[in-house]
C-alpha cells in the first residue's frame, strides 16, 4: 500500500458539478496495480478544521488503528474515490480525480460533507493523505470482472462517471456493449470519454428530475428492447442500505458460487456482464429489477452502492 502526502497540481471545476485535480509527489513512482487501472478506488483524507493533516508515518498496514486513534476532531475526514486517470511517469506520476460537488443550500444540507467543502476551494499548492496501490503489493479495489463476457453494460450516476471513463478507456478496442451515465445537468456531460467503437455511451442529465429515473428507465429499454410500460420510480425500500455484490462477493453474506462462470444458455442475456454503481437506492431498485423480474444471473452482475444520499459516509 502506497500511504502519503501529496500535493494539489491543479484545481479545476470542468463542469457545474465536478472539480478535478490533479495530485503529485514523487511517492507516484511507487504507484502501480496488476494490471489496468480499470475502476481503481483510492481513499483520501481532508485536513481537519484547524487546515492540518494526520500523521501516518511507519504506520503501512495498520494505517486504520492510527487512523482511529487519532481523536476525531484531530484526524480529518477520509472519504474514497476512483482514479479518474494516470498521467506521467516517474516521479512525475500524477493522479486525476473528479470530486461531485454542488453548492451547500444550509447547514444541514446532507450533500455538504467534507470532500464537498474541500473541492469546492481547491487550489494548488495544498496537501492531502492518500491511500493507493504499490507496485507489488495487494490492495484492493478494482471491481470490474468481466470473465468471459462477450456483452457489457456499464451504469452509474456522476459519482461513478470516473469509475466509468476509467474503464471504457483500459476496455480492448473489440469490446461491445453499453455506458449509461447519470448526471445532475446539461453542463456535467463530458466530452472526453473515450470508448471502443463498439460501446455505445449515453448521458441522462436529470435536470431536476428524479434520481435514478431516467437511468432506470434507459436501463430496462437497453435489455427488453422496449420502454417500460410504467413510469419508473426507485422507491424507498432497499434490499441493503450498503448493497456490495460482484461475481465473488456479497455484502449480505449470500454464498457465491461458481461465480467466474458467466451463462451461455439461450437466456436473452448470455453472454452479458453488467456493472452497476452509484447512490444505494438507485442501484438496490436495479439489482431488483434485473435480477428479481428480468432473471439475470447474479454471475453476471456487480451492484455497487457508492453513497446513500442523506447519509455523510465515514470513508
Amino acid at each position: 500500500m502506497l500511504l502519503t502526502e501529496l500535493e494539489v497540481v491543479r484545481a479545476e471545476r470542468v463542469s457545474p458539478s465536478f472539480v478535478r485535480i490533479e495530485l503529485g509527489g514523487p511517492e507516484l513512482a511507487e504507484f502501480g496495480t496488476p494490471g489496468p487501472v480499470l475502476d481503481q478506488r483510492i481513499k483520501i483524507v481532508f485536513p481537519n478544521a484547524a487546515g492540518t493533516l494526520p500523521s501516518f508515518a511507519d504506520a503501512d498496514e495498520s494505517w486504520w488503528t492510527t487512523w482511529m486513534e487519532i481523536p476525531e476532531d484531530e484526524r480529518g475526514s477520509m472519504r474514497t474515490y476512483t482514479i479518474r486517470d494516470v498521467v506521467g511517469e516517474g516521479a512525475d506520476t500524477r493522479f486525476v480525480v473528479d470530486i461531485v460537488v454542488h453548492e451547500a443550500s444550509g447547514h444541514d444540507d446532507p450533500l455538504d460533507g467534507a470532500g464537498n467543502r474541500w473541492a469546492l476551494q481547491a487550489a494548488a499548492g495544498q496537501r492531502l493523505v492518500v491511500m493507493a496501490p504499490r507496485r507489488g503489493h495487494e490492495f484492493g479495489g478494482i471491481e470490474w470482472s468481466p470473465g468471459a463476457a462477450d456483452r457489457l453494460l456499464l451504469v452509474g450516476d456522476e459519482t461513478a462517471a470516473p469509475a466509468i471513463r476509467g474503464i471504457l478507456r483500459d476496455l480492448p478496442a473489440d469490446a461491445t456493449g453499453a455506458a449509461f451515465l447519470e448526471v445532475p445537468v446539461d453542463g456535467d456531460v463530458l466530452d472526453d470519454v473515450v470508448a471502443p467503437a463498439g460501446v455505445e455511451v449515453t448521458w441522462l442529465p436529470r435536470n431536476g428530475g428524479a434520481r435514478g429515473e431516467k437511468l432506470h428507465a434507459a436501463v430496462l429499454a437497453h435489455l427488453t428492447g422496449s420502454a417500460p410500460a410504467e413510469a419508473i420510480t426507485v422507491g424507498d425500500d432497499e434490499i441493503d442500505p450498503d448493497l456490495w455484490e460482484t461475481p465473488v462477493y456479497s455484502s449480505s453474506g449470500e454464498q457465491v458460487a461458481d461465480a467466474t462462470a458467466v451463462p451461455t444458455d439461450g437466456s436473452p442475456f448470455a453472454g452479458l456482464y453488467a456493472w452497476i454503481a452509484g447512490e444505494s437506492k438507485v442501484v438496490t431498485g436495479l439489482r431488483r429489477k434485473l435480477v428479481n423480474d428480468l432473471g439475470l444471473d447474479r454471475k453476471q452482475v456487480a451492484f455497487m452502492g457508492y453513497w446513500r444520499e442523506g447519509v455523510s459516509m465515514r470513508s
